[in-house]
């Protein structure tokens, strides 16, 4: 059976890819990230997503496979690419084809008023 956990910027599969289509597989998980490009990213900053979805799947390592272990894992997945946004380590593809700040208000420096505020 497919066990699968989809959101707007993270997507896991029990299953491969082969010859560009999804083949059940419930030893192999594929992710796929950002299938919206609603992000601008970088190879490093992908291998930081890829490297924290290997250690959530170690971490996991010995239970099934089930909905809800997928579930934690794509949430923990949705959560660190939260903070890269918020540290600023990707952006907002403000070119993609739907862009819509599903992770909040995107940051614009405003040279007038930057260094006269402390927060």
């Amino acid at each position: 059976m497919l066990v699968k956990y989809t959101t707007r910027h993270i997507r896991i599969f029990t299953a491969e890819i082969k010859e560009n289509e999804l083949v059940e597989n419930d030893k192999i998980l594929t992710l796929d990230i950002d299938p919206d490009n609603e992000f601008v990213w970088n190879e490093d900053i992908l291998e930081k997503v890829y490297r924290r979805f290997d250690e959530l799947i170690e971490s996991s390592s010995g239970e099934d496979l089930t909905d809800y272990n997928l579930n934690y894992i794509g949430s923990s997945l949705e959560d660190f690419i939260r903070d890269l946004l918020q540290k600023g380590e990707i952006s907002y593809n403000l070119e993609g084809r739907s862009p819509n700040y599903s992770m909040g208000l995107p940051r614009v420096k405003n040279l007038e008023t930057e260094g006269k505020y402390h927060l």
